[in-house]
């Protein structure tokens, strides 16, 4: 059980083709989100379908991997952990992001 502290695992579809950030230290950084969807119906017997919007990054070869592979549309399956941050904008308003580190992905 001590290996599951935070751990996340998704399945869902790239809502945009990824961003890829080559950084000066030769690493690569993968940006980009999954929607995933789940449905359910109301008490009045309707369908509805509720969609979430998860950001995610990869490093390194998972990275190069997202880079290559990955565009707007894919279904993928990922696996990593949550992680929360917060920075200024250019307004100087504090914002907040909570984002999954990707550590494993399944192409569908």
């Amino acid at each position: 059980m001590n290996t599951l502290r935070n751990k996340v695992q998704l399945i869902g579809n790239l809502g945009n083709n990824p961003e890829i950030i080559n950084l000066e230290s030769g690493k690569t950084l993968a940006k980009f989100n999954i929607a995933t969807n789940d449905s359910y119906t109301n008490n009045k017997g309707e369908k509805i379908t509720d969609t979430q919007w998860h950001n995610v990054v990869a490093w390194g070869k998972t990275a190069q991997i997202v880079e290559k592979y990955l565009t707007k549309g894919k279904e993928v399956a990922i696996e990593g952990k949550l992680t929360s941050r917060s920075y200024d904008d250019k307004q100087g308003n504090k914002r907040y992001i909570t984002e999954v580190v990707c550590s494993e992905l399944l192409m569908l």
